[in-house]
């Protein structure tokens, strides 16, 4: 069975240099993730999981079941931590300190 990377990418109107940026590597090593001439890491994995939601098994052409339900039920906290990379280190010092506040108020 074949790696879903290419399908994946396509599907979310990524070209390779983009999603080599967001995996922080080159645009030939996605080619090669795509080819099969390499596999990812377990890093690159878990971010190509992130950002396709989808399973590391589907994506590597493991498993039909493209996101089993126990990851569709993280999905707030996902979601989090997905808007969490995209902020400035300033950005998520501010978010992080409204949250604390957050829960300070809640323990009130």
């Amino acid at each position: 069975m074949e790696n879903q990377i290419r399908q994946l990418r396509e599907e979310f109107h990524m070209t390779q240099v983009r999603l080599s940026i967001e995996l922080g590597v080159s645009q030939e090593t996605v080619s090669a993730y795509e080819n099969q001439r390499h596999y990812p890491s377990f890093l690159q994995l878990q971010k190509m999981s992130s950002i396709f939601h989808a399973s590391i098994d589907y994506i590597m052409g493991l498993s039909e079941v493209r996101s089993p339900a126990p990851l569709r039920e993280t999905g707030g906290l996902s979601a989090l931590v997905d808007l969490g990379r995209q902020l400035t280190p300033r950005q998520l010092e501010l978010a992080l300190a409204y949250m604390r506040g957050m829960l300070d108020d809640s323990a009130s």
